[in-house]
């Protein structure tokens, strides 16, 4: 009898977990909202579910997404544009394609999200949910591959990142050394993949790229002052005109690194 009560208390509970995890709305039900919504209010989606719906191509600029559930979402070419997406859930998210100039991804859970060729132009991601402990795993890592991060603002930890030719260029990185009272908080690209990725103009003080892959990466007239680039791979990296005053090269890969003096940095 405890063994039968047993089986359908855990019947129960994987019921209870399916349905708290399947979508609130229908694909045509999103639709409706974002059709009905008037235009100096956008749709609001704010802690509904949204999980594993196809929603590619849908405009939702503008639109409150703040705490919603999108793991496994196809959001390809969608439109983001100005979204609140903070506390949103993006775990397994397809992105491809998508837009979301200026959107707000504070607190997003982007864990094995999809954001190749996405336009994230003046997007704010900061302390993103990347992992569910305190490492990333190679299979959590998101991919921002040929993604448009052009003037975001980066203060998250994206390890392991796929992020090959993504255009970074005037990221606004920098540590703010005035508030580190918990510890140094950075951006932190350790192990990322971020060959011919471009970062010209970036300000990326303090920021951490172990062991990242470089090659063929622009950071000219990048700020890199007391950045980590230990045991980083920059062959036929351009560092022309950058602030490398404190940088860390230390085991670094600097074959044919354009722009950088045997003074610059730490080796």
């Amino acid at each position: 009898m405890r063994l039968l009560m047993r089986l359908l208390w855990i019947i129960a509970q994987v019921l209870l977990i399916s349905r708290a995890s399947a979508a609130d709305l229908t694909r045509a039900e999103v639709q409706s909202m974002l059709s009905a919504a008037p235009a100096a209010e956008k749709a609001n989606f704010a802690g509904r579910s949204l999980a594993g719906l196809d929603l590619a191509d849908l405009d939702f600029s503008g639109a409150d997404l703040s705490g919603v559930d999108l793991s496994g979402a196809d959001l390809s070419g969608a439109d983001l544009s100005g979204a609140d997406l903070r506390g949103a859930k993006l775990v397994g998210a397809k992105l491809v394609g998508a837009r979301l100039p200026n959107a707000r991804l504070n607190l997003a859970w982007i864990i094995r999200a999809d954001f190749s060729h996405a336009d994230l132009s003046g997007a704010d991601l900061e302390t993103l949910i990347v992992s569910t402990g305190l490492e990333t795993l190679p299979a959590e890592a998101a991919s921002f591959v040929g993604a448009n991060l052009t003037g975001a603002k980066v203060m998250a930890r994206l390890s392991l990142a796929d992020m090959r030719g993504a255009n970074l260029s005037y990221l606004h990185a920098s540590a703010d050394m005035r508030n580190q009272s918990m510890g140094l908080i950075r951006a932190d690209f350790s192990r990322a993949n971020l060959d011919a990725a471009n970062f010209s103009g970036a300000a990326l003080g303090h920021s951490n790229f172990e062991f990242a892959k470089l090659q063929h990466a622009n950071f000219s007239g990048a700020d890199l002052s007391d950045a980590d680039f230990a045991g980083a791979d920059l062959t036929e990296a351009d560092l022309s005109d950058a602030k490398t005053a404190g940088a860390n090269f230390a085991s670094a890969v600097l074959t044919s690194v354009r722009g950088l003096s045997s003074s610059d940095g730490k080796r």
